[in-house]
């Protein structure tokens, strides 16, 4: 289960990466020769094909919010999403994946306190607890893998409530190394300010950081014929003293060694 927060997810661009490697590794299993053709071969690959990557895009359920309400939403949800596709498809959720969980971040720290029917305060801190409840909820009753993307603030220390009147400096969009924008000091240093509130830095068990090398040179890919953006990653949570570069071509992810 995808659930897409800051409605970027290009499920086009998802499409042509499965049917890549779908061929790619059918490649490797049936090597095309001058028989390929004539024997029918081609016509059994677009048969395999078709109908394994109708079987994928069957397990992928993606779901789009628009703020945060939304999104406490679709977690409610997400038990009665994870039976109905058990029941269909004889496989339930067992991959959550967040994308850009302090998509709302700003949005909901501009809006007032407000009290719901029940007298319960809903605030940017009681959301994200919310967020967190529902989660919990879910993995006590199965096994389920978690995975969120964050965008990061560059600072030092936590947010305070003075931040959101600078945020518009301070919040680097997950683009913007690829719009080439002038890389600010502390951004280059990689100093991140938390802005998550306890809440959801406790209930985190991992961490890892993810890194543009936009002022390194790039990767050349003989097979793609083209430089390629370099990244890193970086363990943070636990704390490795290791640091991977790799690139991101059409067909995957590749490390550099």
């Amino acid at each position: 289960m995808y659930i897409d927060l800051d409605c970027r997810f290009d499920v086009l661009r998802l499409a042509q990466i499965l049917r890549k490697r779908i061929a790619a590794c059918y490649g490797s299993v049936h090597p095309t020769n001058e028989n390929f053709v004539t024997d029918g071969s081609k016509d059994k690959f677009h048969s395999f094909e078709s109908t394994l990557f109708s079987d994928c895009m069957k397990r992928f359920l993606y779901v789009r919010c628009y703020n945060s309400s939304e999104l406490v939403a679709a977690l409610k949800s997400l038990k009665s999403q994870s039976e109905a596709r058990s029941e269909v498809f004889g496989i339930g959720v067992y991959f959550l994946m967040l994308d850009s969980i302090g998509a709302f971040y700003w949005i909901d720290r501009a809006l007032q306190p407000t009290r719901e029917s029940k007298g319960k305060t809903l605030s940017f801190q009681s959301i994200t607890e919310t967020v967190v409840q529902e989660i919990h909820k879910f993995l006590q009753l199965q096994p389920i893998l978690v995975l969120v993307t964050k965008a990061p603030i560059y600072g030092e220390g936590i947010t305070t409530s003075n931040d959101f009147q600078r945020g518009s400096l301070k919040h680097m969009s997950e683009d913007s190394t690829a719009l080439r924008y002038p890389k600010r000091e502390e951004e280059r240093n990689g100093s991140c300010r938390e802005y998550m509130p306890s809440a959801w830095q406790t209930f985190v068990t991992h961490r890892i950081k993810l890194q543009d090398l936009a002022q390194e040179a790039g990767f050349f890919s003989e097979q793609e014929n083209e430089m390629l953006s370099v990244h890193t990653c970086e363990w943070v949570q636990p704390s490795l003293n290791s640091k991977e570069k790799f690139y991101i071509k059409d067909d995957g992810v590749g490390l550099i060694q």
